[in-house]
């Protein structure tokens, strides 16, 4: 039931900084030096050359058992120090899918992807053994193909083309997006066909990747809080096989607006109790989208009440969406295959994804019986044990680093007196 990927140490090289620059380190040679005048002797020893950057294959017994499962659950992984990182990060949370910013989310220039980076994230996907299909790459936060202004817009199509090229340097098939905002100066309907036609515009420049429109949570003049404004850009989408949507659960959920009994389908598709009203929420957006537009979702709890319109990410269980939401989510048959993205939070402790990871896995090997009601209350306390004790850890160092800086002002001050 469960298979490992292991490591063939063919991967492209981790890179580890020396720890040379420590402030402790500086203090000792300091102190040697001091020893040294003192006594008029020289223990003078060659110069110590800089450490070159230390090539590091990845071991196989570091990574978890990620387990064989249609639904494909993972997290949205950090590539710091080069896109290949994504995929080893990705693995080291067991997760089976994964997103990742492509280039800088709050730069509107990066520098391009070298060769380097290319192979070796290919050569890590194939290592890992994960498919394009199950990468979900996130765009920019500074695009805005709504925006009425066209010097602005086109600057965002920039951005946004500048993606969509790295993904397909990458061999991805998917790129995922906020589809934008009418900025207070157009029409919902204005904007809706602005976005579509930055999509045709996009498709023309690019060969074959499919671009994913992600729901929002409804504030402002944002776009793509229903289901209707979704459609509306798929409509003015000419090739139609290259373009998609990737609900978030979060957003959707504080999405709702009232009254409810009015605009309900979000609500039932991810705050369902029974299996009928799952199942009627699914249909709702097969009918006013299509499944086949579904690419993904994003997997999050809500830190808000229902119609908040308010973007707060909690983790699985710990919210007001409540953990069985997630059950049936990752046990319907219409949502396997495609990325379930985590973007919950981890008080950097990925551990927390691994946990999460896991926990939604044995979710979806639940059947409905007497069982249920006591393994998700488990699986909930667990979680809140691992976030409460980052929460805690997290503390500790905030404050550590608050009294270090504090410390180092009162003896600026001294000095100065």
């Amino acid at each position: 039931m469960v298979q490992t990927r292991r490591s063939t140490g063919a991967s492209a090289p981790i890179t580890l900084t020396s720890s040379d620059s420590h402030p402790e380190s500086s203090k000792r040679r300091k102190a040697a030096s001091a020893d040294e005048l003192e006594t008029g002797t020289s223990t003078k020893k060659p110069a110590r050359k800089k450490r070159k950057k230390t090539e590091l294959s990845t071991d196989s017994e570091a990574f978890p058992v990620r387990v064989s499962n249609p639904w494909k659950i993972g997290a949205h992984v950090s590539a710091a120090g080069g896109v290949e990182n994504a995929v080893r990060n990705a693995a080291m949370v067991g997760a089976n899918a994964f997103a990742l910013f492509v280039k800088s989310q709050r730069k509107w220039d990066s520098p391009p992807l070298s060769v380097e980076n290319v192979d070796a994230f290919k050569r890590r996907m194939q290592e890992f053994g994960y498919s394009p299909k199950h990468v979900l790459p996130h765009g920019s936060y500074l695009v805005n193909l709504g925006n009425p202004d066209e010097e602005k817009r086109q600057k965002s199509f920039n951005c946004f083309l500048d993606d969509l090229q790295r993904c397909e340097q990458l061999g991805l098939e998917l790129y995922n997006f906020h589809p934008g905002s009418t900025v207070g100066q157009a029409t919902k309907e204005e904007s809706i066909a602005l976005i579509a036609e930055c999509i045709n515009n996009a498709h023309k420049a690019t060969k074959y990747i499919t671009i994913v429109i992600e729901n929002m949570a409804g504030s402002g003049n944002i776009i793509g809080s229903r289901f209707s404004e979704l459609k509306g850009i798929i409509d003015h989408v000419e090739d139609k096989t290259r373009v998609g949507v990737c609900l978030d659960t979060c957003h959707a959920f504080a999405a709702v607006r009232a009254p409810f009994s009015a605009l309900q389908p979000f609500y039932c598709v991810f705050r369902d109790m029974t299996s009928q009203r799952k199942m009627d929420g699914i249909s709702t957006f097969d009918a006013e989208v299509g499944l086949s537009y579904l690419k993904g979702l994003h997997l999050n709890d809500s830190k808000t009440a229902l119609g908040s319109k308010k973007d707060r990410h909690e983790n699985i269980g710990l919210g007001t969406l409540g953990i069985s939401t997630f059950r049936h989510i990752v046990s319907d048959p219409r949502t396997q295959d495609i990325p379930l993205i985590l973007e919950t939070p981890t008080f950097e402790a990925t551990e927390i994804w691994t946990k999460e990871i896991s926990a939604l896995n044995c979710l979806s090997n639940l059947v409905d019986n007497s069982d249920v009601p006591e393994t998700e209350h488990s699986l909930v306390n667990e979680i809140t044990s691992l976030v409460r004790s980052h929460v805690v850890n997290k503390t500790k160092k905030v404050s550590k680093t608050r009294a270090r800086k504090q410390d180092a002002m009162e003896d600026h001050d001294s000095d100065c007196a």
